[in-house]
């Protein structure tokens, strides 16, 4: 007995065993698929590194734009100041050799998440009920919550790269919902850096009343659909750690094992605190503000060192970023705080809060939202 297959069903059927053998073919059909093209504006740019031999031997690299590919916008932006970088040539990856990665892939990669994660300034001018000093006062509100429950800096760093991309997205804001937005933003940073993140009833406690849970879950959806689920910034705090473990890296070391003074990391970050809460710092990429502030505590030979940047690159924010080391050079040292079950080697790594409302408005800081 042979098997044949008619219309999709198995019959029967008795073989004749002198009748040759028929070779049976099996169509399968097969679902016409309507092609899908994508249009024009929903095509991503990306950016790759390409290295230049020059006759001495050298091989510093351009960052030059993939072809074929547009960058996808959701909205008119023509008035904003875009982070838009073709012909760069830059340093080689001043990442040390590395056991589990290509260390150019990893530099490539974060490059060109400075060039994904657009923030700008500008967004002010689609919410005319807001002013520069309400951002200010929310991220220093921020900051502080952070210190409150134990939260790592880059969640609080996170918080703030959310915050200022979801407002670029949005229009005409009331300035009753920042403090929702805000809260939200740190919500969703602690569920993506945080080991144990708090409860969202102790997220919606410290607004004592002003945000109910419901309404931050709501938000919540609301700002992921907005950031298209785009989470993963190299934030500001990302490129200061990456700076200090190359100036600080010895030969044979692991080099995920941190080895800079965490003395030193926490003045330069109190720094950085300080420096966000002016809107201005959105001028600058996190990787400049970093290498700005980091110049502010080393040479400029050294920033050179770590990040592979020149002095054209960095002297506008170095400049900018001066009236704010001021403010912290006359204010009491920045020191290490001890918080419950966070070990010793991990304290620098805690977001911490000072009074930095009244250091914005100091004599020293001529940079003041208003």
């Amino acid at each position: 007995m042979a098997n044949v297959r008619r219309s999709g069903r198995i019959t029967l059927k008795a073989r004749d065993e002198n009748a040759p053998e028929e070779n049976v073919k099996i169509r399968r059909k097969r679902k016409s698929e309507p092609s899908k093209k994508m249009p024009p504006a929903a095509k991503k740019q990306s950016y790759e590194i390409q290295k230049r031999w020059s006759e001495e031997g050298a091989s510093p690299c351009v960052l030059v734009e993939t072809p074929h590919k547009e960058l996808e916008m959701t909205r008119d932006r023509s008035g904003f100041k875009q982070f838009r970088f073709k012909n760069i040539f830059i340093k080689t990856s001043p990442l040390p050799c590395l056991s589990w990665a290509s260390s150019d892939d990893v530099w490539i990669k974060m490059l060109n998440k400075e060039l994904k994660y657009v923030h700008d300034k500008g967004f002010l001018q689609q919410h005319p009920k807001l002013k520069p000093k309400m951002r200010a006062i929310l991220l220093d509100w921020l900051l502080e919550v952070s210190e409150v429950y134990t939260l790592h800096r880059q969640t609080a760093y996170l918080a703030q790269d959310f915050f200022d991309r979801f407002m670029l997205t949005q229009d005409d804001m009331e300035k009753d919902r920042l403090q929702l937005i805000g809260i939200t933003a740190l919500f969703i940073a602690s569920k993506m850096e945080e080991i144990y993140p708090p409860k969202l009833h102790e997220f919606a406690y410290v607004t004592d009343g002003a945000c109910e849970e419901e309404a931050i879950l709501e938000m919540e959806l609301v700002m992921l659909k907005a950031l298209n689920w785009n989470l993963c910034p190299e934030t500001v705090i990302t490129w200061l750690k990456l700076y200090a473990q190359v100036e600080s890296l010895k030969d044979g070391v692991n080099f995920l094992v941190p080895q800079f003074s965490q003395d030193t990391y926490i003045q330069i970050t109190q720094l950085l605190d300080l420096a966000i809460l002016d809107i201005n710092s959105l001028d600058y990429q996190y990787g400049i503000l970093a290498a700005a502030a980091f110049c502010h505590f080393f040479s400029f030979d050294v920033v050179h060192k770590v990040s592979g940047l020149t002095w054209d690159n960095i002297a506008p924010c170095v400049r900018w970023m001066t009236p704010f080391m001021r403010t912290v050079s006359a204010c009491p040292r920045a020191e290490l705080k001890d918080f419950k079950k966070v070990m010793s080697d991990d304290r620098h790594n805690i977001q911490t809060h000072v009074d930095y409302l009244a250091m914005l408005v100091s004599p020293h800081t001529t940079s003041r939202p208003t």
